[in-house]
């Protein structure tokens, strides 16, 4: 199953479109555009750590977990300080976040206003979704034929992104520009490049 697919089950897509003022489509069409850097950060997490998986659930404990997730599903305006929390672990730079939103408004028209608001959202959506997943265990790890978390991450990014590769189309594609399935190490490139 997709992370699109995900979201919209888990009336992820709905609160965000909710909060932030726009359609539930403009809030997918967003998403759609964000959600392969923010699955690329984790990925490239996942692969720095010497623990894998067990690396990657200790930091999805440490910023809030499946919490997050409820978060943003309450009626309650989001905290999205937590969001910005898990953007620093993952991108390590408020550039990078500032580059995905606008790389994202360029292919989907929508305001970098709106999509930098959407960004932290979605990154506590999709921490809560994969520290839920984690939480599962030993069932949640034979579901996903025994890759457990670290492969819940690459199956998502998958998704996310086309397949990985420069084959999938879009903003994945579009963003990775070595062709190296993800698009994270080329975004802190063009971030870099911003700084004034």
């Amino acid at each position: 199953m997709e992370i699109s697919d995900i979201l919209a089950q888990t009336g992820g897509l709905q609160s965000m479109a909710r909060e932030l003022g726009v359609s539930e489509s403009q809030a997918a069409s967003g998403a759609a555009a964000l959600l392969p850097a923010i699955m690329g950060g984790f990925k490239k997490h996942a692969q720095s750590q010497p623990t894998g998986a067990e690396g990657l659930g200790g930091l999805l404990g440490k910023l809030g977990g499946g919490g997050l997730l409820d978060d943003v599903l309450s009626p309650q305006p989001t905290n999205v300080s937590r969001g910005n929390d898990v953007l620093g672990q993952i991108f390590g730079s408020k550039d990078v976040s500032r580059t995905v939103a606008q790389s994202a408004s360029s292919t989907t028209g929508l305001d970098p206003a709106v999509l930098k608001k959407m960004l932290p959202m979605l990154a506590m959506l999709v921490t809560g979704i994969m520290s839920k997943h984690d939480q599962g265990g030993a069932a949640a790890a034979q579901a996903s034929g025994g890759a457990g978390l670290g492969g819940l991450v690459g199956s998502l990014l998958g998704g996310v992104s086309g397949g990985g590769g420069k084959a999938g189309g879009g903003l994945a594609s579009m963003l990775d520009l070595n062709g190296d399935g993800n698009p994270l190490d080329d975004i802190l490139s063009m971030a870099g490049k911003l700084k004034p």
